[in-house]
């Protein structure tokens, strides 16, 4: 979509989650989904072609005693709904989901869904018709489509596995439903990476392909980066902002007031704002100095000058510690990470922390946060944060992210990544003496 700096076809997912593969026949598909469908229902087995999602999915389903007919329930009326959505925090994510999606459900005939981490739909919109047919299956605003109420669908089980998932025609539980595609997304809080719902788009089999899971997938990927840009900062009383990733000098924020930080300086609050506890001296002369020689009279001396820099209130002795909270921008990173919202991590990522730092305290810490940022966006393989990684001034020799974007790219996309593949292969097969 022009404009939206969001590609659709970005790129050809995995085979267990996309429904339905490009050149593919979605008639002789369906026929068999039909018969898999009906001897699960009637034996509980499991056939070919049905994908391990839909199966482990079908599973779910049939243990929470969901029957393969009927409809969704509305939960949510009238007033009790509109308070609730207007309420609730995806509101604020509407007028950019709206923004990418509606000329696209239009033109299409397809809907646009967003649902809370119960699966509640909250606004179902799009083509009149589209959702005139839908409302007869009751798939409209207050019903709960969560996987454990109405069985397997796209919501719902993006919610259930917590990604990006493809359903088509009778890969849904529900006969009823099974004239339907969707592909959904599951949105996060960009602070907390809790849960807070899924968006989804609805429509006919014209959705069986892998464009339309990338596209959903963007879109979540846009309204989680928005939300992170309304979300509130932290007040400036009695606490500061320590900017750190990269840059060889931190920022710091505090009072009102932005000061830039010598190297050394960089070093010592970072390593303070990672252990609010604070440090004995020995501690910090360990952390900062890779050269044994240098006395606690050097590093005393230093401490003098970043005290009245700061000024005596932020930064006490015995041990070491900053008596403000420091909300740090690689503590952001780690959190995020550590909830599972790689997305958000991802874009509150800036750099290596303090690139040019020896500091061995900062050298491991540096080293594990990318680490395991790397290794999650690998794990993903979600194209647009491979291509994030791989596009970066310290992601273009990473080999191991190029050839796992390269991997998950549809073959006319693959061109550009393959050829740096074959490259970095090159110049590591030649050696540092080339």
């Amino acid at each position: 979509m022009a404009g939206t700096g969001i590609v659709v076809g970005e790129a050809e997912l995995t085979d267990a989650w996309v429904a339905l593969q490009a050149g593919a026949d979605p008639v002789a598909r369906l026929g068999a989904l039909r018969r898999a469908h009906d001897t699960f229902t009637a034996a509980g087995r499991v056939e070919r072609p049905v994908r391990p999602v839909v199966a482990d999915s079908w599973r779910r389903s049939a243990r929470a005693r969901v029957s393969p007919d009927g409809h969704a329930r509305v939960e949510l009326c009238d007033d009790d709904l509109g308070s609730y959505r207007d309420s609730h925090p995806l509101a604020r994510a509407m007028p950019v989901v709206r923004e990418l999606m509606g000329t696209y459900a239009l033109d299409g005939e397809h809907l646009v869904a967003v649902c809370d981490a119960q699966g509640r739909l909250l606004w179902v919109e799009g083509h009149a018709r589209t959702r005139q047919l839908a409302g007869r299956m009751n798939f409209v605003p207050g019903a709960r489509w969560a996987e454990a109420a109405v069985g397997t669908n796209a919501p719902g089980t993006a919610l259930a596995v917590d990604r990006p998932v493809q359903v088509f025609a009778a890969e849904h539980f529900r006969r009823p439903v099974q004239q339907w595609t969707c592909a959904a997304a599951p949105l996060h809080d960009p602070r907390s990476g809790r849960l807070l719902g899924a968006v989804d788009i609805t429509g006919g089999d014209g959705l069986a392909h892998p464009h339309s899971l990338a596209f959903v997938q963007a879109v979540a990927r846009a309204a989680e980066a928005h939300l992170a840009l309304l979300a509130p900062q932290p007040p400036v009383t009695g606490s500061a902002l320590l900017y750190a990733l990269g840059r060889n000098e931190a920022l710091l924020v505090a009072g009102g007031h932005k000061l830039r930080l010598s190297r050394r300086h960089s070093e010592i609050l970072v390593l303070l704002a990672r252990h609010p506890e604070g440090l004995t001296g020995d501690e910090l002369l360990c952390e900062l100095y890779e050269d044994e020689s240098v006395t606690p009279v050097t590093l005393r001396a230093e401490l003098s000058r970043l005290r009245r820099l700061l000024g005596p209130d932020l930064l006490h002795s015995r041990p070491y510690r900053l008596t403000a909270v420091v909300d740090a921008d690689f503590g952001t990173v780690a959190r995020r990470l550590g909830s599972g919202a790689v997305a958000a991590a991802l874009s509150a990522y800036a750099g290596p922390l303090l690139p040019g730092s020896q500091a061995p305290g900062v050298t491991r810490l540096r080293r594990r946060l990318e680490d395991q940022l790397r290794a999650a966006v690998i794990a993903r393989a979600d194209p647009g944060l491979l291509a994030d990684w791989a596009y970066s001034p310290w992601g273009e020799d990473d080999l191991a992210v190029w050839q796992a974007l390269d991997s998950v790219l549809p073959a006319h996309q693959r061109p550009a990544a393959h050829a740096r593949v074959r490259e970095l292969d090159t110049e590591l097969s030649a050696g540092p003496g080339r």
